[in-house]
């Protein structure tokens, strides 16, 4: 998870696979991830149950208060070409569970094996990241063979996110604005503005999206998380999270302990951490990144940066601070800022695979051709050639941390983060700063406090950390491992955000044992 560059609440940088999101200020980036697929589907548990059914046992050990949500029938439907779809009703309020319902939408990737270890659910990342999305467009690529041989891979929107009773802000033209507005957030005024805005748009996000805004926090998310393991008749929950993902898996394995099936946390976050701590820690891991980027680009005679690495950082600097200075327009005649030029560079960092295309965008742009760097900012920001958007994960984004992080709005404080991120990252700190900014005037105020996981389960769960991760620092799993107790870390060393799908198949067959067999790699095990 990141922070997104300088514009009001709705705004995002990528995620794992390249989306992410942002507020005011670059708030923090989670990730998102890609996907890929195809499926036939058979119902979804390993009870035995009739496909579709309610495992009766499994609505019997729910709070009394809550059967009727675990006892509901799914109804899958084929949808997507191959895939499988269904809705599963779960309370907006889990405090008044006889108040209004939301529906959350799942899609389902059936195994080619026979279902024989039940359901995988899978989440991205983000927070907003879709993991219908996911599943649908990467399932079959991101997750191997023999793993979609013994489960179900399940992907679904969590509460808030796309599908699944959406966070509604802006039209594609006022999103369009928002990118397109610059804030000087370090001077009063331009503050002033930044907050002005902010607190407008979050009226019309709380207008257009309802009650439910106030219950979009991961607490709530990881109990629609156990509604889904029991509809789906599965006795424990096995699952793939992602980022943002890995928050919400631990706070289910803190919620139900005694639920949890083979879990694995790839690319970690250290739930212990404030808003604040976990900005520092990106804002540090990313300038590691650029350097690892800038030595590997100077080994190649493509590459538009010159001389040492020191040289050439200095070269990404002095082109951001040029686009401060004079926005330039690109070939499609918007105007290209700051805020959306450092979004597109930010989105390659997240897969090293896409290192050739940062280059080929910072070739142009020292060109004078900021359209390369505009497409990768549209791409983080979920915006299509044709000007709609096509999805609503900036605004969940927003959504979710501001109900999951306290946040200082206080300006010395900020002013002071300001200057402590902009020596953590002399090339993008300042593109991290003023976070508080995002949720000062939000409508709900935040309903947690930051604290270690506490997971009293039996079960072994799996922490993936990555040595060259920029938005989740590789610190972060050893911190998110030794919480969980029982545990396992896998470390990969390599480049970008998270591991299994896009490392080497050392972490595959580590991850594939543990899912499918129940072989816990060894603690510290590195590949």
């Amino acid at each position: 998870m990141t922070s997104a560059p300088h514009r009001p609440a709705g705004s995002r940088p990528p995620g794992r696979r390249g989306r992410t999101a942002g507020a005011a200020a670059l708030g923090l980036v989670l990730a998102l991830v890609l996907s890929s697929c195809t499926l036939f589907g058979s119902g979804g548990g390993n009870s035995g149950s009739a496909p579709g059914s309610a495992d009766p046992s499994i609505a019997a050990a729910a709070p009394a208060e809550l059967r009727s949500f675990y006892s509901q029938q799914l109804t899958w439907s084929r949808c997507e070409g191959e895939f499988q779809c269904a809705k599963v009703k779960v309370p907006v309020d889990y405090a008044k569970p006889d108040g209004g319902t939301i529906e959350i939408a799942a899609i389902k990737l059936a195994s080619k094996g026979g279902n024989t270890k039940g359901s995988l659910l899978v989440n991205p990342g983000g927070p907003g990241g879709s993991g219908y999305d996911f599943v649908r467009d990467a399932g079959a690529t991101n997750i191997s063979e023999k793993v979609r041989s013994n489960y179900d891979v399940v992907g679904f929107d969590p509460r808030g996110v796309k599908r699944s009773a959406p966070v509604t802000c802006l039209t594609d033209k006022e999103r369009d604005a928002n990118r397109a507005k610059v804030y000087k957030l370090d001077t009063d005024a331009g503050l002033a503005e930044a907050l002005a805005d902010n607190k407008a748009i979050a009226a019309k996000c709380a207008e257009k999206t309802g009650p439910v805004m106030g219950h979009l926090d991961t607490v709530s998310a990881a109990k629609d998380l156990d509604i889904l393991r029991g509809v789906l008749n599965d006795s424990k929950l096995n699952y793939l999270g992602y980022s943002y993902g890995t928050f919400l898996g631990s706070t289910y394995a803190s919620l139900f302990p005694d639920n949890v099936g083979r879990m694995v946390l790839d690319g970690a976050m250290d739930p212990s951490l404030s808003y604040e701590d976990l900005t520092s820690g990106q804002a540090k891991a990313f300038e590691k990144a650029i350097r690892a980027y800038v030595d590997n680009c100077l080994q190649d005679s493509g590459c538009p940066l010159s001389g040492g690495p020191d040289d050439a950082v200095r070269q990404i600097q002095d082109l951001i601070a040029a686009v401060e200075a004079n926005p330039m327009p690109a070939k499609d005649g918007r105007v290209v800022n700051a805020s959306m030029f450092v979004s597109g560079f930010i989105l390659p960092f997240y897969n090293d695979d896409n290192w050739p295309a940062l280059t080929q965008a910072l070739d142009s742009a020292m060109k004078g051709d900021l359209s390369p760097m505009l497409r990768l900012a549209d791409f983080g920001a979920d915006r299509e050639p044709d000007g709609t958007y096509s999805a609503n994960s900036t605004f969940a984004f927003t959504a979710i941390n501001c109900l999951d992080y306290p946040m200082n709005s206080d300006t010395a404080a900020m002013r002071a983060e300001e200057k402590q991120l902009r020596e953590l990252s002399p090339t993008l700190g300042y593109y991290f700063a003023y976070g508080g900014t995002s949720c000062k005037d939000w409508p709900y105020k935040s309903v947690r406090t930051p604290a270690p996981v506490q997971y009293k389960g039996s079960t072994d769960i799996l922490v993936v950390g990555t040595t060259g991760d920029p938005a989740t620092p590789v610190e972060w799993a050893s911190a998110l491992r030794k919480q969980l107790g029982t545990a396992s870390l896998l470390t990969w060393e390599g480049q970008g955000h998270t591991a299994y799908g896009r490392s080497n198949s050392c972490v595959e067959k580590a991850v594939d044992r543990y899912l499918v067999d129940g072989k816990t790699p060894a603690d510290n095990t590195v590949c």
